[in-house]
């Protein structure tokens, strides 16, 4: 099967791309599923030349003339046929359930509508003194870069480009090189939309064009999405040119299941928590902890609904979880399994996966060591470790140690007990007696080794303004 090659660079409606190659593999079976011409270090000067000289006119453009792009911009997503089309393109990039992937589409306009209404609501402040009137204004920063990851080639886009442009700011979007086709697509369906160069695109090896971007000091901030290790780096590197870092990272979100729990709800909730988009989510549940009065029953349950699942092609109905993103991942998951076995961990794994694609069967480990990479580690795919607890204080505790706290989540039928918790813990979002806590409408970020900034919300919006003070003289 042949595809046509994709630009990887696109400057308000112009596109180009280079003699390298973005190979973009369908993780089903492993079939090419499309190409992008990759962009470098060059291309990504020329989108910030291109987002500075729109950076004056869409900074003065009125917040409501913002906003009505912005929410235009939405109702083209929503389209039926370009939805269904980029839900598709999705799920063949990543892997993603078509369900999650249509899902993720109609999710990536809500980021759009939502920071429009921000954007219009967003109002400065007015103090006096007996000799001066204060008017505080918050006005946008300027280019703003947005990093974004492979798991969410959509949303985590929409979220970062959608706050940048509704603060007044223009944006240059680099998409993951392992999904550079989702990307570039929701570039090119902002675009008419948008005054030339507001939004540009890179699609090109990450170390290449992100360090370029970095290092060009027009770029005011970076917005990254992804691993705690890159974003240390990212963010040494930003101080060079004094560039404000806004980095969501790694999680290892605990799943509490306290003592009051309804065993039952509580499953359900921790295969959402786990499985969706086939493990592969920064708040993903990581480290189960069930109070022992409920933990025999708890991995019993939970176990019988992971062998259950079905495994398979993402595009079919019927299918439970999909395939993980390349072989590279599949490795990595199977030796946290194997490690855990040879442990003498109570390895819980068995079921008929598809012979060909980058497939793994959803595995429960029961007990595991404190000091198996199994808990230790963000495990990013369909394999969870699951350990009893007695007591809350020494949790708290436990949790707060590993200084990763991006999203949690806490069950329980006492819901202002369970919230009680939830306070205690330092992550960002926690869902209570619910597995998908996240909302465009509210901040998302984390504590420690999880990042620092916020995403969404009013603070999302903050984020890419800095406040300015008038101080005018009173007669």
């Amino acid at each position: 099967m042949s595809f046509d090659v994709v630009p990887g660079a696109r400057f308000g409606g112009g596109a180009l791309g280079g003699g390298d190659r973005l190979e973009v593999a369908d993780p089903r079976d492993g079939e090419p599923s499309g190409t992008a011409a990759a962009a470098g270090a060059a291309a990504a000067s020329s989108a910030v030349d291109a987002a500075a000289a729109a950076q004056p006119g869409w900074a003065a453009t009125p917040p409501a003339e913002r906003a009505r792009r912005l929410r235009a911009a939405a109702d083209a997503l929503r389209d039926p046929g370009t939805a269904e089309d980029l839900a598709l393109l999705v799920t063949r990039e990543s892997g993603k359930r078509l369900a999650e992937a249509r899902a993720e589409v109609g999710f990536s306009a809500a980021f759009l509508d939502w920071f429009a209404d921000a954007a219009v609501g967003l109002h400065g402040e007015q103090r006096l003194t007996a000799g001066r009137r204060f008017l505080i204004g918050h006005r946008p920063l300027g280019v703003v870069a947005a990093v974004t990851p492979w798991n969410f080639p959509l949303s985590i886009p929409a979220r970062k480009v959608a706050a940048a442009l509704a603060a007044g700011c223009t944006a240059v979007l680099k998409p993951s090189e392992l999904t550079p086709l989702s990307g570039l697509r929701f570039a090119e369906i902002l675009e008419p939309f948008l005054p030339a160069g507001a939004l540009t695109t890179v699609a090109g090896a990450g170390t290449e064009v992100t360090g370029a971007l970095l290092d060009d000091p027009r770029v005011a901030a970076v917005s990254f999405t992804g691993s705690t290790r890159v974003g240390k780096l990212i963010a040494g590197r930003a101080g060079a040119t004094l560039t404000k870092p806004l980095l969501e990272l790694g999680g290892r979100a605990p799943f509490i299941v306290r003592a009051d729990a309804e065993l039952d709800a509580a499953v359900e909730t921790l295969l959402v928590a786990k499985y969706r988009n086939n493990g592969a989510s920064c708040i993903a549940a990581n480290n189960v902890l069930v109070h022992e009065s409920l933990y025999g029953g708890f991995v019993e349950a939970f176990t019988a609904r992971s062998r259950a699942l079905r495994v398979g092609d993402p595009r079919d109905e019927a299918t439970d979880l999909g395939p993980v993103i390349d072989a590279s991942h599949v490795k990595r998951l199977d030796a946290l399994v194997q490690e855990a076995r040879a442990a003498g961990a109570d390895v819980r794994q068995d079921g008929d996966v598809p012979s060909a694609g980058s497939f793994v069967a959803p595995a429960v480990v029961a007990d595991p060591g404190d000091d198996l990479p199994v808990w230790t580690e963000e495990v990013f795919g369909p394999v969870v470790g699951v350990r009893p607890y007695s007591d809350e204080d020494a949790l708290v505790e436990e949790v707060n140690g590993w200084d990763f706290g991006l999203g949690g989540y806490v069950c329980g039928a006492d819901a202002a007990a369970a919230a009680a918790l939830a306070e205690r813990l330092r992550i960002g979002i926690v869902g209570i007696n619910n597995g998908a806590p996240n909302s465009p409408e509210v901040p998302f970020g984390g504590f420690g080794l999880s990042g620092y900034g916020r995403e969404g919300g009013l603070a999302g919006l903050l984020e890419f303004t800095a406040p300015q003070t008038l101080s005018i003289a009173r007669p």
